[in-house]
C-alpha cells in the first residue's frame, strides 16, 4: 500500500498516478474501485474524467486529495503541494457571512488578521462577489454559493484544484457564466485542474484533455485532447462534435456492462 507523496516541482507534471488501484473491503465482499489507473497531468492543464456512475471518478479524486489512501500503486504530487478540493455541493457554513467562510482555510493556515481580510477581499473580487462579504449562505443564488465555495478553495494557495461536478446541481445558464469564470480564473492563475463531471458537453467545453473510465473497476479506456481554440460555447458545432464522439465511446462502454 502505498499513499500520496510529494516530490521537487517538476516543470512537466504537477499530478502524477501510477498503477492505482482502489479496493474496498475484504475477502469475498471486497470490491474493486479503481485499478491500475495511470494519468499525468501537467502545470496549468485542464484534466476532465467522464464516465458512467460508480466507476471511480469520485474515488479517484479523493484518493489525490489525500481523503483516503490507495490499496496500491502511487499518487505523487509536484511539491509541496495540498490540493484545493470543490465537491458539488458548496458546503458553506450557514452561521458564517462569506467572508468568513473564505476566511476559514487563511485562519487554518495561521495567516494574520488584517493579512486574511486583504486576502478574504481580493478572493471575492475575483469571483466577482466583492459586494456580497456580509452576507450569509441563505441569502445567496446556487450559483453565488458555489462562487464562494470556488473563492474558499482558491484560499488554500494551491496550484492543483480537484473538482467533483461543481456545477452539476445548477441550471444550464448559471452554469455556463461559471464555466466562464472558472476559465478565466484556471488562465490567470495557471492551474492544473482535475475535473469530475457527468455531462460530456461540459468536458468539451472546458477541458485540454477528456479521461474516459470504463464501468467499474475503473480503467482508463479512451484519452482525447481537445484542441479547441478558447473561449468556447458549450452549444459551438465543434463542442458539440468533441462530445458526441466522447458520448458514444461511453454509450458503447455502458453497454458492454449492460447498464
Amino acid at each position: 500500500m502505498t499513499s500520496t507523496t510529494t516530490t521537487p516541482r517538476s516543470a512537466t507534471t504537477a499530478v502524477a498516478l501510477s498503477g492505482v488501484t482502489k479496493v474496498y473491503g475484504r475477502g469475498s465482499s471486497a470490491v474493486l474501485a479503481l485499478d491500475g489507473v495511470s494519468l499525468d497531468v501537467a502545470p496549468g492543464e485542464f484534466v476532465c474524467l467522464v464516465g458512467a456512475s460508480g466507476c471511480g471518478k469520485s474515488t479517484l479524486l479523493n484518493l489525490v486529495a489525500g481523503l483516503d489512501r490507495v490499496s496500491g500503486g502511487q499518487i505523487t504530487l509536484a511539491g509541496d503541494v495540498n490540493p484545493g478540493l470543490m465537491f458539488q455541493e458548496p458546503a458553506l457554513f450557514p452561521w458564517l457571512t462569506v467572508d468568513a467562510n473564505v476566511e476559514v482555510p487563511l485562519k487554518l493556515r495561521r495567516l494574520p488578521r488584517a493579512q486574511r481580510r486583504e486576502r478574504v477581499a481580493e478572493l471575492l473580487r475575483t469571483v466577482h462577489l466583492g459586494d456580497f462579504g456580509r452576507k450569509r449562505p441563505h441569502e445567496l443564488s446556487g450559483g453565488m454559493r458555489q462562487r464562494v465555495a470556488l473563492a474558499r478553495t482558491l484560499a488554500l494557495d494551491t496550484p492543483v484544484l480537484l473538482m467533483d461536478e461543481p456545477f452539476g446541481a445548477l441550471d444550464a445558464m448559471t452554469r455556463d457564466i461559471l464555466h466562464d469564470e472558472l476559465e478565466r480564473i484556471w488562465s490567470e492563475r495557471q492551474l492544473s485542474v482535475l475535473f469530475v463531471t457527468h455531462n460530456v458537453r461540459e468536458a468539451a467545453r472546458l477541458a485540454d484533455r477528456i479521461i474516459l473510465l470504463s464501468s467499474r473497476p475503473g480503467r482508463i479506456i479512451y484519452s482525447t485532447e481537445v484542441t479547441i481554440p478558447r473561449p468556447r460555447r458549450i452549444d459551438s458545432p465543434e463542442v458539440a462534435a468533441i462530445a458526441a464522439e466522447v458520448t458514444e465511446r461511453l454509450r458503447t462502454e455502458v453497454g458492454r456492462h449492460g447498464q
